[in-house]
């Protein structure tokens, strides 16, 4: 359930100009996300690298993003693209080493472009060092109480019948009776955060990335840590629904896991300037803010907005929940259409809207048919991506890019079975997985990898990427690449500070001042629609005739 609280403004409110722990800069920051593997590849052996992300440094800085956040590049099997990690203070040989890391944070700094790396505290990789340390120790061990080893029903079946996120039982077995739990996949064993010895070692972790030079950390899974795995276990039926506004379900969102939080912040405010920090915490909208408070880590992402279908009521509901947040507890608030684990959002756009489905709904189920039905319209996505990020540009708060997304990339749907890399498609009938978002990004329009390396790439491009190809688009001054450099450069000068107003408008329209008579217009319909008079200052589509055309955004400067 989403906010329902109407917010008609932020001016005059007590909202957190002055809060010490969001810098101007990082309540205001766009972001863009890096999924290494699929980004640029400097050897030639298919797959993205650190070296690859330095020599896209121009790239970067003329997009004009405040900070970067790198996807795992840690020691791993990719049971789960990086998130199942071997060694979480080093680097995966085949992305770099430490010193491709440092030289890579100290290019990106040269740049005024800020570092934020993951951090996936809520597991581990079944490869790593502590784990197979617990395998070989058996039950009752010190090695085992870092994780969290139960006794199986007869020694044959699972403690009990939670299921994994992936699919399948949330159990497996360890070869003596016990069984590990595991909320992924079986190659990721969740941690015992009761225990202090993953307490210290994630204190270390911290210290040791930020003593080299990083921002600011991207905590995985941030309502995951804590956990009551005490009997009697209640039926898996009764806690499927992961999302509560009460804390109360014994895996996810549980309050004690900000005690860890508070532990980290004191671990932030120690370096000069302080580290910044945003959870992934897919929680109730009522319970993002603790996340996101200065006692915590400081901002928590939005993902009502990345939920969102293309329906003016649906925008300005999500838009709602976050000013709510900003204003009632004085927390910084984030926004962000799309990331490594959802669909593409120029193909979510592009798909008819359901009334019974929400858009990721209709993309998954879209992707499970290999993009066969229903009929995608990759202008109209394009057209409505192009047209919702010069909405998000324009609100208050943080935006977060995900890479390709500035190209208007569609999701690759049709990729073979035997090419699938995320364990989800493995595990589950229910998901072809999120491989299709994650093929690597074609910079140019020849080679056998449009650019990416030398070689093919770790997953199949298809033909049509050469169109969205980066060198093509920066020769073509209406592409979205260029779009969104456009955006980038006025959003400094545009939308400072917090203020915000809604104009009412007709019921297809959304209409927002911000200061210094400056508006952002979005028509949702089908037919143009009048602007007031005023200076267009940068607009997703051509004007027709003075009029905004359906599915564009227009920011406005009125007298």
């Amino acid at each position: 359930m989403r906010h329902t609280r109407c917010v008609t403004t932020t001016i005059d409110q007590d909202h957190p100009a002055g809060v010490a722990i969001t810098t101007d800069l990082w309540r205001t920051a766009v972001v863009y996300q890096i999924y290494p593997r699929s980004f640029a590849d400097s050897n030639g052996d298919g797959t993205g690298d650190l070296p690859g992300i330095t020599s896209r440094m121009p790239y970067l800085r003329s997009l004009g993003v405040d900070a970067i956040w790198l996807s795992p590049f840690y020691p791993s099997a990719l049971a789960d693209g990086g998130y199942d990690v071997d060694d979480h203070r080093d680097v995966d040989p085949r992305l770099g080493t430490l010193d491709d890391f440092d030289a890579m944070v100290t290019a990106l700094h040269a740049a005024d472009i800020k570092v934020i790396i993951d951090i996936v505290p809520n597991h581990t990789s079944n490869r790593h060092p502590w784990f197979e340390q617990a395998l070989a120790a058996g039950r009752g061990s010190l090695e085992r109480d870092r994780y969290l080893f139960r006794d199986g029903l007869g020694g044959e079946q699972p403690p009990n019948d939670w299921e994994s996120l992936f699919g399948g039982s949330a159990w497996a077995p360890a070869g003596d009776g016990q069984w590990y739990f595991h909320c992924f996949a079986a190659e990721q064993p969740d941690l015992n955060w009761e225990n202090e010895a993953v307490r210290e070692d994630f204190r270390r972790t911290v210290r040791f990335w930020a003593d080299r030079g990083v921002d600011g950390f991207r905590i995985d899974v941030a309502h995951g840590l804590r956990k009551d795995l005490s009997e009697p276990y209640p039926p898996w039926g009764e806690i499927a629904d992961v999302i509560r506004p009460d804390g109360s379900h014994p895996l996810w969102d549980r309050d004690d896991v900000h005690e860890i939080y508070a532990d980290w912040r004191r671990i932030f405010d120690s370096y000069d300037p302080p580290r910044f920090a945003v959870g992934e915490a897919s929680v109730h909208p009522t319970r993002r803010a603790r996340y996101a408070s200065a006692e915590s880590l400081g901002q928590a992402f939005n993902f009502a907005m990345q939920d969102a279908d293309w329906r003016p009521e649906d925008y300005r509901q999500v838009i709602n929940g976050g000013l709510a947040d900003m204003i009632d507890f004085a927390s910084t608030t984030s926004w962000l259409l799309g990331c490594h684990d959802t669909p593409r959002v120029a193909t979510r756009y592009g798909l008819p809207l359901d009334d019974d489905r929400p858009a990721q709904q209709v993309a998954r189920d879209w992707l499970l048919a290999d993009g066969t039905t229903p009929q995608l319209d990759t202008s109209r996505g394009e057209r409505r991506a192009r047209a919702a990020i010069m909405i998000l540009l324009a609100l208050p708060g943080s935006t977060y890019i995900y890479q390709g997304d500035e190209l208007g990339l569609q999701e690759v749907a049709d990729l073979p079975r035997e090419v699938l890399e995320d364990p989800m498609a493995r595990r589950s009938t229910k998901e072809k997985g999120r491989d299709g978002c994650r093929v690597p990004l074609p910079w140019s329009a020849e080679g056998p990898s449009y650019g990416f390396g030398q070689q093919i790439a770790h997953l199949p491009q298809p033909e049509w990427f050469a169109a969205y190809a980066v060198s093509v688009q920066e020769a073509d001054p209406d592409s979205t690449l260029n779009l969104y450099r456009g955006a980038l450069a006025l959003r400094p000068e545009l939308f400072p500070g917090d203020d915000f107003r809604w104009i009412e408008s007709e019921s297809s329209v959304l209409h927002f001042a911000r200061p210094g008579g400056v508006r952002c217009i979005t028509n949702f319909g089908a037919e143009p629609v009048a602007l007031p008079a005023g200076e267009v200052l940068l607009s997703s589509a051509q004007l027709d005739h003075g009029r905004l055309p359906g599915d564009s955004t227009v920011w406005l400067r009125v007298p």
